[in-house]
């Protein structure tokens, strides 16, 4: 079922997309259905250029013949279509489940829009059930997270910080070759404050918390799909 929901939101975001465009190609199984048909209309002659989040992402575009290009050659883009691990009413992200955080927060600030896309099981009340991950260099790794963990309770978090391992048990390597920690809160009272204290400790590369970057949200249902703006 939200396999068909991804896909009816993909399709809904299609309406977006221009001729001429310059997009930012999120990552992640929503994204993917959305750059798989966005190849589609590239091969009937569409003409975009696109800039992908991860390297899984630019090796499915260049299999799919969709002209790429980077930030340092095109730092301008008209819209990234990203996926999310939870949104909540307000439009505020958590992502990084993936492991390309870093990449696509990078990519989607660099736009004039972000439109998300999602099922409906990634909305949510309150952000957090979905564990968050923070991106921190290797060095002295486990005195960042203690001071994450620190930071946390400061804000009302708390739950277990781990490592991310990779399918062969060793610590998983963002395109950065940096570490992932996932924040196990259960729920994040301050997003906002949250993000920004993060992002204070030295060793954080950045969070998985998208604050006030999305414009729009495209939630695939079983019919069709919504559209979600922020309340103000």
């Amino acid at each position: 079922m939200s396999d068909a929901q991804k896909r009816h939101a993909a399709i809904r975001a299609l309406d977006f997309v221009e001729g001429g465009m310059k997009l930012g190609l999120g990552t992640g199984s929503t994204a993917e259905h959305f750059v798989r048909l966005l190849g589609e209309r590239v091969a009937e002659g569409l003409n975009v250029v696109g800039v992908p989040t991860s390297e899984r992402t630019a090796a499915l575009a260049e299999e799919l013949g969709i002209p790429l290009t980077n930030l340092d050659e095109t730092p301008e883009l008209d819209i990234t279509f990203d996926g999310a691990d939870e949104l909540d009413s307000q439009l505020r992200l958590i992502k990084g489940g993936g492991g390309a955080l870093l990449r696509e927060k990078i990519v989607a600030t660099a736009s004039k829009r972000m439109i998300v896309l999602a099922d409906t099981s990634k909305v949510v009340k309150t952000l957090g059930k979905f564990p968050l991950p923070v991106e921190v260099i290797p060095f002295g790794s486990r005195v960042t997270a203690m001071k994450i963990a620190e930071t946390a309770r400061a804000f009302g978090c708390e739950g277990p910080i781990e490592p991310r391992d990779d399918d062969y048990d060793v610590p998983f390597l963002t395109d950065s070759e940096n570490f992932i920690y996932d924040c196990q809160f259960g729920a994040i009272p301050d997003p906002d404050g949250l993000s920004r204290a993060l992002n204070l400790i030295p060793g954080v590369v950045d969070n998985g918390l998208f604050i006030s970057i999305a414009s729009l949200a495209i939630v695939g249902t079983d019919k069709g799909a919504d559209l979600i703006e922020p309340k103000p």
